[in-house]
């Protein structure tokens, strides 16, 4: 979940007793996840997690309280490394037909970690964990998708007079249907050539330039 690189500039300014617990933390939320990638949240015990993380059950309860707030930790972890990690790309000086075929590869690989069922049991059992997922796309998604069109506009690579309000609505309409368009990907056999040609239909229709 964390690179080694990142643990370490994490760890640096933490006592022994610090760093030991911040790794049990991450031990656990790594179990977690990889369990949560292969069974629903309902079918997940607490002692299907100890034993994966080879702690305690009471060490579990001791560093996060319950079930559903790991689980709320874990998928909130995983969001905010995301965006973050979404922002470094966004000032490398990408291109936007990069940044949009690195936002279809992006969503391909949360596909396989949050498939979006297992997201919606998460909500379902979760109020807490619905409105954060309400405020990130508020606060994070949609202005890194408007500072992306206006860049995009700044660098002639959008035309001025496509509305933003426009390239939003088309954005979502794409990631409403990601689910299937991933499932469809994942069965041509091909998965990064299909991908590939819907970005390129993104951008330049099915008639455009190449």
């Amino acid at each position: 979940m964390i690179p080694n690189s990142e643990k370490r500039k994490g760890d640096a300014g933490l006592n022994g007793f610090e760093k030991r617990a911040s790794r049990i933390r991450e031990k656990i939320m790594i179990a977690t996840l990889d369990l949560l990638r292969t069974a629903g949240p309902k079918r997940i015990r607490i002692a299907d997690i100890a034993g994966a993380a080879d702690v305690s059950q009471v060490t579990i309860y001791n560093y996060f309280g319950s079930k559903e707030a790991l689980f709320r930790e874990v998928f909130k972890d995983y969001v905010d490394r995301s965006v973050r990690d979404f922002e470094i790309y966004m000032g490398e000086g990408h291109s936007l037909r990069e940044t949009i075929e690195h936002i279809f590869r992006l969503a391909r690989e949360a596909y396989r970690r949050f498939p979006p069922r297992l997201i919606q049991e998460l909500i379902a059992e979760d109020p807490e964990l619905a409105r954060y997922i309400e405020e990130q796309y508020r606060e994070k998604t949609l202005p890194l998708t408007v500072r992306l069109i206006r860049e995009g506009k700044e660098k002639g690579e959008i035309p001025e007079d496509v509305p933003t309000e426009s390239i939003l609505v088309l954005i979502q309409m794409y990631m409403n249907q990601y689910e299937k368009v991933l499932e469809m990907a994942e069965r041509s056999g091909d998965p990064e050539t299909l991908l590939t040609g819907l970005a390129r239909i993104f951008f330049y229709g099915i008639c455009g330039r190449p």
